[in-house]
């Protein structure tokens, strides 16, 4: 989150404002949890709170830009080259969400692997230069995002399935990440494989925007972990989140 919002420009005070927020829209993107008339009420709140909060932040932006990505962003609406003001503010709400969950997921999914898995812990320590396969390797092992979903556009057959226009299709990144066809001994962690082609940032037009940022905020953190803690290990059973989508942990005791 620190992260995210200093490159966004969002005032510190407001920091905890948007964990709670956050918190609550991840469960949006639950395909059970969604059914619940409650929580439902509870989306739709936090989503509406942080629009609003966020359109301020905009039109104070216009007034007095800054060094930051909404004012780069606001820059780029005005010109007309691609977003509009609500555009803008539903990729901000993005940007904001999916920019700290995820990442937050990532490195806690890959230290818990590598401490159930100590023969590649021992090797990365062995060998840091391994870090970037290595961060590869924990994000098709046990991808922060589980599932997504695309709308058919056209008429089409898949895998013996028809599928219609309009409907809804799910593809599991999880189960992608494991595919035998693709990957030699899928159900093991092995920090060198080469080459890795998982489904966890997605494909094509699709491909998260975050990636770059992801990829390098989980290695300064997991290789920082690795390097300065030498009798890094649990200290306690992990809490699973309990959301479907989005998989991480709400708990994760350590002992350095």
């Amino acid at each position: 989150m620190t992260v995210i919002a200093r490159m966004l420009g969002v005032p510190e005070a407001d920091w905890q404002r948007f964990r709670d927020w956050s918190r609550v829209l991840v469960g949006a993107l639950d395909p059970v949890s969604i059914q619940d008339g409650d929580k439902l009420s509870e989306y739709v709140a936090a989503e509406r709170a942080i629009q609003v909060y966020l359109a301020e932040v905009v039109e104070r932006r216009r007034r007095e830009p800054g060094d930051d990505l909404i004012s780069a962003l606001i820059a780029v609406e005005e010109r007309g080259d691609a977003l509009s003001e609500r555009e803008l503010v539903v990729m901000l709400v993005l940007l904001l969400v999916a920019g700290h969950e995820t990442t937050v997921n990532l490195i806690g999914n890959g230290v818990l692997a590598l401490l159930r898995n100590p023969d590649q812990l021992a090797l990365l320590r062995r060998e840091p230069g391994l870090l970037t396969s290595a961060v590869e390797e924990l994000l098709r092992w046990d991808s922060p995002v589980q599932l997504t979903a695309r709308v058919v556009g056209e008429a089409c057959e898949l895998g013996g399935q028809a599928l219609r226009p309009g409907e809804l299709v799910m593809p599991l990144l999880g189960a992608a990440n494991r595919d035998p066809a693709q990957f030699r001994e899928p159900d093991r962690l092995d920090l060198t494989r080469e080459p890795n082609p998982h489904f966890s940032f997605g494909r094509g037009i699709h491909f998260c925007l975050g990636a770059p940022l992801a990829r390098l905020e989980s290695r300064l953190a997991i290789g920082a972990l690795v390097r300065r803690f030498p009798d890094l290990r649990s200290d306690g059973e992990p809490v699973r989140s309990e959301t479907i989508t989005l998989r991480g942990l709400r708990r994760l005791p350590l002992a350095v």
